[in-house]
């Protein structure tokens, strides 16, 4: 059992680190917009785009343990979430579905530039009625000569609005429940596809998401992700590469937060001592510090599986839970350690919280979580 990087590792997590710091420690927008293409494109140069993606194809051809690395490096070098996450659902659950089950002209002539930052991919299964429940999906495709029409709306597609590629899913065969869904590759200008405008949102604004809408829209046999019905375990597929490597991207937001609050409660001081001589600032930092090692390893666990070939849905989801409950918990315990200062939009503290809280919800809820981890112990 080993519980340390080897030294190539190390060196790709603080070449990540220095890279994302150089390029993107400073966000060139103002708050609350949508990010550039200039940034969409140099995360593609760095290699952030696709890092579980072979080098055939234009990626870095890494595991799932050393993808997650890189990804949270990402997170804590940068200081927008929302950024992160949008990679992160661009490649897990967009580029990844196409690297597996799309066919070789298709990878061929899409991956290298989903890969480079050339293409931004959306990923569209969420519907107005089918949040949790994907396997009653009203987006229908109905089979026609060369492919499929494609009728209906998506919404909460994040990357929607600004993407040039969508993986969507819809239904072919309502009797069949979750075996009559279907995957499919559509691209921005395709006729009968519009893109709605970005959503307001609580938290990670720079990455747009909004409705994308199907009428008549024609895709061709090609595009086809797998084959006809075998759209439900495509998806889960991609879940599986989301719930355990984008989430990396939330430890390195952990530890930026608690470099935060350290620096801060040694630093300030009250009462003639500093914050963190306290028992009460100090122990909250170490259960900030608790809860992130725990989700660290867990996370880990989960990637290391998924390398071995025999991850498994209890790993993946005690993951995405301990990782996603402990950053919204440690945005809570920052906001507490920074007081009045932690409230104020100038310091950035309360973006931690409004970043972290979606985490319980995308990807599989918090308490979807629990459902599969209480079917995974037979109960």
């Amino acid at each position: 059992m080993e519980f340390g990087w080897n030294p190539d590792q190390t060196a790709g997590y603080e070449k990540t680190l220095a890279s994302v710091r150089e390029a993107l420690g400073t966000p060139a927008r103002d708050a609350g917009t949508v990010y550039l293409r200039t940034e969409w494109n140099t995360l593609g140069g760095l290699g952030l785009l696709g890092l579980c993606v072979p080098t055939r194809y234009g990626g870095s051809g890494l595991g799932a343990l050393d993808t997650a690395h890189h990804v949270e490096a990402f997170g804590r070098a940068c200081p927008d979430t929302g950024l992160v996450f949008a990679a992160g659902a661009h490649l897990f659950a967009c580029t990844v579905p196409i690297l597996e089950f799309g066919g070789e002209e298709l990878k061929e002539r899409l991956l290298p530039g989903l890969c480079s930052g050339r293409l931004i991919a959306g990923n569209a299964m969420t519907e107005a009625e089918s949040g949790s429940d994907v396997s009653r999906l009203t987006v229908t495709a109905r089979q026609v000569a060369g492919g499929y029409l494609l009728d209906g709306e998506k919404t909460f597609v994040s990357n929607g609005p600004a993407a040039d590629v969508y993986v969507t899913y819809a239904t072919t065969d309502p009797a069949a429940g979750h075996l009559g869904v279907t995957g499919f590759v559509v691209e921005r200008g395709t006729a009968g596809l519009s893109a709605g405008e970005p959503f307001e949102k609580l938290g990670l604004h720079s990455c747009p998401a909004g409705t994308v809408r199907f009428e008549n829209c024609f895709v061709p046999d090609d595009q086809v992700l797998g084959f006809a019905g075998g759209g439900g375990a495509i998806f889960q597929h991609s879940m599986g590469w989301e719930r355990a490597c984008l989430f990396a991207g939330y430890l390195g937001l952990l530890d930026r937060l608690i470099d935060r609050c350290v620096e801060h409660a040694a630093g300030r001081r009250q009462f003639g001592q500093p914050l963190g001589a306290f028992q009460a600032v100090a122990h909250r930092i170490v259960e900030m510090k608790l809860r992130t090692e725990s989700a660290r390893l867990l996370l880990y666990r989960a990637c290391w599986e998924m390398d071995q070939g025999h991850s498994s849905p209890l790993s993946i989801g005690l993951s995405k839970l301990a990782v996603s409950e402990g950053a919204v918990a440690a945005a809570l315990d920052a906001i507490q350690i920074f007081g009045g200062r932690g409230y104020l939009q100038e310091h950035g503290i309360e973006t931690f919280l409004r970043d972290t809280v979606p985490s319980t919800i995308f990807s599989g809820t918090s308490d979807i979580q629990r459902l599969l981890i209480a079917k995974e112990l037979g109960l």
